[in-house]
C-alpha cells in the first residue's frame, strides 16, 4: 500500500471519528482507458471535503455535489459506475471509451479501519472483505486473494506493506536512484560496508545498512514486493547480494554494468549453486535503453524498467525494444 493510500484512510478515520459523515470509495472495475487504477482510493467528508482521487476530477466534483447536498447519505455501501455511454463519459472527463466503477461505503465503527491500519503500521499484509449487503468487514491475516476482487456483493482487497527497493552501494547513481524511488513511494534502503561511502549521505527518508549484502537480503526476507539494484562495480560486493536476490521471490534484481561485465558476472555466477532460470532473471545491463550516460539519467533509466516490470509490462518486451535500440547504437546502455 502507498503512502497516498494510507493517508486516505487516517484521513478517513479521522473525519469519521470527529463525528462528521464520511465515505470511503473504491475503485473496483474500469474499461478502456482509465484515470486510476483499480484498487485507489478516496475519502469524501459531508461538507465536499476529499482527500485521495478516484478519476482526477470531474467524478470527484460530481460526488461531491451530490454528498454536499444530501442525496447521498446512505447507511450501507452502494455501487457506482461512471462514462457507460460516450456523453456521460466525456461529461465526466473520462478517456475515449473509459468507464469507471467504485465501491462507496460509509465509514462506521464496523469498517474497522482503525483495526486495518494498526496492521499496516506492523507492515504486515492483511486482506479486508467488505459485504456490500450488510456493511459488515472482516479482516484476515494474510493475502486471500491476489489483489482486489469484486463480485457484486463482497469487495475483497488486499492491503499492505509498501514496495522496497535495496541498493547495493552508495555512489553517485545510487543517490538519484534513491530520490527518484521515494518519489514513487518505494521504501528505500542503502546497504555499504566500505565507510567512506555511507558517511556523506544526504537523501532523506533512506534507511542506511553497513551489513555485508547478503546479510541483509538474508534478514530483510525478501518477497515479491521487493527489488534489488547492485551498483557498486565491486563483484565482491554485488555478486554476495545477487546470489541472494535471484533465489528470492523479489520481482526485480538489476546489476549494473556493460554488456561484457554482465556476461561475465552471469559466469561467475553459475560457478554457484544456483540455476539457469535464476540467473536469467537477473536484469543487466540494467535499466531501459534510453541513450543514459548521466547518474539522473541512468537512474530513469533504471526506475523506467522497474516500473514496467512492477506493472505487468512484459519483460521479453521491453528486452527487444532495448536490444533493437542497441543494434542501431553500439555503444550500448551506460548502465
Amino acid at each position: 500500500m502507498d503512502n497516498i493510500d494510507l493517508e486516505v484512510l487516517k484521513t478517513a478515520v479521522q473525519w469519521s471519528e470527529s463525528g462528521a459523515y464520511t465515505l470511503l470509495a473504491t475503485v473496483v472495475r474500469t474499461w478502456g482507458s482509465a484515470p486510476r487504477r483499480v484498487g485507489s482510493l478516496m475519502t469524501i467528508r459531508e461538507d465536499g471535503h476529499v482527500k485521495g482521487s478516484i478519476s482526477g476530477g470531474c467524478i470527484e466534483d460530481d460526488l461531491i455535489q451530490k454528498i454536499s447536498t444530501g442525496e447521498y447519505r446512505d447507511r450501507k455501501p452502494r455501487v457506482l459506475t461512471y462514462g457507460l455511454s460516450a456523453d456521460e463519459a466525456h461529461r465526466f472527463g473520462l478517456p475515449c471509451g473509459g468507464t469507471l466503477q467504485f465501491v462507496l461505503e460509509p465509514v462506521c465503527a464496523q469498517s474497522r479501519l482503525p483495526e486495518l491500519l494498526q496492521v499496516l503500521q506492523r507492515q504486515e499484509l492483511v486482506t479486508r472483505k467488505l459485504n456490500l449487503d450488510t456493511g459488515v468487514v472482516s479482516l484476515t491475516p494474510g493475502a486471500q486473494v491476489p489483489a482486489l476482487r469484486f463480485d457484486e456483493h463482497c469487495l475483497t482487497a488486499v492491503h499492505g506493506p509498501r514496495y522496497r527497493l535495496i541498493i547495493v552501494g552508495a555512489a553517485q547513481v545510487s543517490r538519484y536512484v534513491a530520490a527518484m524511488a521515494k518519489s514513487l513511494d518505494y521504501q528505500v534502503v542503502v546497504c555499504d560496508p566500505r565507510e567512506e561511502y555511507l558517511d556523506e549521505w544526504d537523501v532523506e527518508g533512506v534507511e542506511l545498512s553497513r551489513e555485508m549484502p547478503d546479510d541483509l537480503l538474508i534478514r530483510l526476507q525478501l518477497d515479491a514486493r521487493s527489488a534489488v539494484l547492485t551498483l557498486t562495480h565491486d563483484p565482491k560486493l554485488d555478486d554476495m547480494a545477487l546470489l541472494e536476490a535471484l533465489i528470492s521471490p523479489a520481482f526485480y534484481v538489476g546489476a549494473i554494468g556493460s554488456r561484457a561485465n554482465n556476461e561475465k558476472r552471469r559466469e561467475r555466477l553459475a560457478l554457484f549453486d544456483i540455476s539457469e532460470a535464476e540467473i536469467a532473471r537477473l536484469h543487466g545491463p540494467v535499466g531501459m535503453h534510453l541513450g543514459a550516460r548521466t547518474p539522473p539519467e541512468i537512474a530513469i533509466a533504471i526506475l523506467a524498467e522497474m516500473t514496467a516490470i512492477r506493472n505487468g509490462v512484459p519483460v521479453l518486451q521491453i528486452h527487444e525494444t532495448r536490444h533493437a535500440h542497441r543494434l542501431a547504437s553500439p555503444e550500448g546502455c551506460a548502465a
